[in-house]
């Protein structure tokens, strides 16, 4: 009797936790069906991040079981992000120059970069890092998932996070093994480039784009490994399912994961 009396109250000490998760993570799937540039948006100051860090683990099992809409932004410097390989479907890129925010509140468009989108992507592994500083001290947020990432790619990638609608603007990315594209046009008009049907934020007529070859299905892919990339934004529009997901903020100025 003790024993059934325990677990009915630690079930009811958990279901307003798991209700809580479900409706959030629901509301954040509905704002993203809006467009890419809806979503949860991490890093924009001490109020956002910390939190993020501490409510993980009541989220953590939803996250990790299903499907987060989410949107990882720095408004003034840029954030690391790697992954030991990409596979993607629906694959496009174009140049822009996105507004950027600095620290004191003022916006420039002087920064070129490259957005790059994905109808479908399959990750392996992931790892996004942040640094900030608070009262001159500086720290670093890591977020993990999926495989560990390594510094030089396996050689033998195997994919264990799925995404759709994958957005991500970064003036460096780069693969350090080999990189493999099919149905792609290069040189493509920006403002043709199409990701899920949809054309790149900040396409310009007439500028360079990475587009698809015809309208099969699927459109262009691209399997690339070793993915490093220096990005202001990464976009979910679509849906992330995130394996082991870790959220931690460490003293100093972390370089891996």
């Amino acid at each position: 009797m003790n024993q059934q009396r325990w677990t009915t109250r630690l079930r009811a000490l958990a279901r307003p936790a798991a209700d809580g998760a479900s409706h959030w993570n629901g509301r954040m799937l509905a704002l993203a069906a809006d467009g890419p540039r809806h979503g949860t948006r991490w890093g924009r100051s001490v109020a956002v991040l910390l939190p993020a860090a501490l409510t993980a683990g009541a989220l953590g099992g939803a996250i990790a079981d299903g499907a987060l809409a989410a949107s990882f932004n720095v408004t003034n410097s840029p954030f690391t992000l790697t992954s030991n390989g990409v596979s993607g479907t629906g694959f496009g890129a174009i140049l822009n120059t996105p507004s950027v925010e600095a620290a004191n509140g003022s916006t420039s468009t002087s920064t070129a970069m490259a957005r790059v989108g994905f109808a479908s992507a399959n990750l392996a592994g992931l790892c996004g890092i942040v640094h900030q500083s608070f009262a001159g001290v500086p720290y670093s947020m890591l977020l993990t998932a999926g495989q560990q990432v390594t510094a030089v790619a396996p050689a033998t990638v195997n994919t264990d996070i799925n995404a759709s609608n994958l957005y991500i603007e970064a003036p460096v990315l780069t693969a350090t093994g080999n990189t493999t594209l099919q149905n792609a046009v290069l040189g493509m008009s920006a403002d043709q480039v199409m990701v899920a049907g949809q054309g790149l934020t900040g396409a310009q007529a007439g500028g360079f784009g990475l587009g698809s070859a015809g309208s099969g299905p699927g459109g262009s892919t691209v399997t690339l490994a070793g993915l490093n990339a220096s990005a202001y934004t990464a976009e979910i529009a679509g849906s992330l399912t995130l394996p082991a997901l870790n959220i931690r903020v460490v003293p100093g100025s972390a370089t891996t994961c």
